[in-house]
């Protein structure tokens, strides 16, 4: 017999939570199950991390009602997988919850919810939220990122290792040009560096920077890419710059993300990172306990607004546009947006 709804408290605001009991996570050799109540005390007892990566960002919700399960599909629609994006505000939102109007490249416009305080992650883990994926904006202008994305995605051939060396090498890049960088696991093979700007450039000008931080690595780094084609990138670490695209999002610090053993996208120190042996060592069980013990790596990111002018030189050094994500309509000084080899074909 299900076990009956239970309330916890979430920053002096109760919380219900349904289906309590209900297996979100299965066990693995390392790590025994977690129900659904266990995820939602797991985003109460981060709070002082996962605040400090969400706090007033329209935020899309990755959603596994049905627990995380090996075939389950992950969709853009409820009606059409186990698991869903919530892009717009659930029905049912609690007053509490604060949310924000955003527009896509399509042209339409969606209300999102902007996390004000725990309380309101709870409500979204209640509702079978697994992952926070947060814009690069803030509530007050969402048009304007306060916020940088490099993500050092692992292509065959390579692994967590090959992205810790590139993120070390971007470190080193940015460090520099005066421009102090933070660092995360994604919670599987990748790594993510992140700035955190003065809120005056357009994303456009934001992308731009993330292409220009990509291309200077490949002068640098071997193992570095920015091809956007797959084909084209070999056993190389990808810069994905298109993360810095418009409505596109990350995983937050400190989210759970749905694969086996609950691991988590965990903030490191710079000088952590060459030793962190698996990424999957951060997860649902290890996380609340190691914050509470070291305290968050990002505690300082909010103290230094970067001046985004020295990457734009970067850019200005080579200003040729890269395709963009292809949901997006054709955008200016984009090139053709055909892979490689289908236009040496045709």
């Amino acid at each position: 017999m299900a076990a009956k709804a239970t309330e916890i408290d979430a920053g002096g605001i109760s919380v219900r939570v349904s289906s309590p009991d209900r297996v979100v996570f299965e066990a693995t050799e390392t790590t025994p199950e977690f129900t659904k109540l266990q995820v939602v005390e797991y985003v109460v007892a981060v709070e002082d991390g996962i605040m400090r990566a969400l706090r007033e960002r329209p935020t899309a919700l990755e959603r596994w009602p049905k627990g995380v399960r090996e075939g389950m599909r992950l969709t853009t629609g409820q009606a059409q997988g186990d698991a869903f994006y919530s892009k717009r505000v659930p029905k049912g939102v609690p007053s509490h919850v604060p949310t924000v109007q955003v527009h896509f490249p399509s042209g339409r416009t969606a209300e999102e919810i902007c996390p004000a305080q725990v309380a309101d992650l709870a409500w979204a883990a209640h509702m079978g939220t697994i992952t926070f994926h947060p814009w690069a904006m803030r509530r007050a202008d969402v048009d304007r990122p306060d916020e940088l994305r490099i993500d050092l995605d692992p292509q065959d051939g390579t692994d967590f290792r090959d992205a810790v060396d590139a993120a070390l090498a971007t470190r080193e890049l940015l460090a520099e040009l005066g421009i102090r960088a933070f660092v995360k696991t994604s919670g599987n093979r990748g790594v993510h560096v992140f700035v955190r700007l003065e809120p005056r450039w357009t994303v456009t000008s934001v992308r731009h920077a993330a292409i220009a931080v990509g291309r200077a690595l490949e002068k640098r780094h071997d193992g570095v890419t920015t091809a956007w084609w797959k084909e084209e990138r070999g056993s190389k670490i990808f810069v994905d710059f298109n993360q810095n695209a418009r409505d596109r999002t990350i995983a937050s610090a400190y989210s759970l993300r749905p694969k086996p053993g609950a691991p988590v996208s965990f903030p490191v120190l710079w000088d952590d990172l060459a030793g962190v042996g698996s990424p999957r060592d951060f997860n649902l069980g290890t996380v609340p306990e190691l914050l509470a013990a070291q305290g968050d790596a990002w505690a300082e990111i909010d103290d230094v607004a970067h001046d985004l002018t020295p990457l734009l030189d970067l850019w200005a050094e080579d200003p040729t546009e890269m395709p963009y994500p292809p949901d997006y309509p054709k955008m200016p000084g984009e090139p053709k947006r055909v892979q490689p080899s289908k236009a040496k074909k045709d």
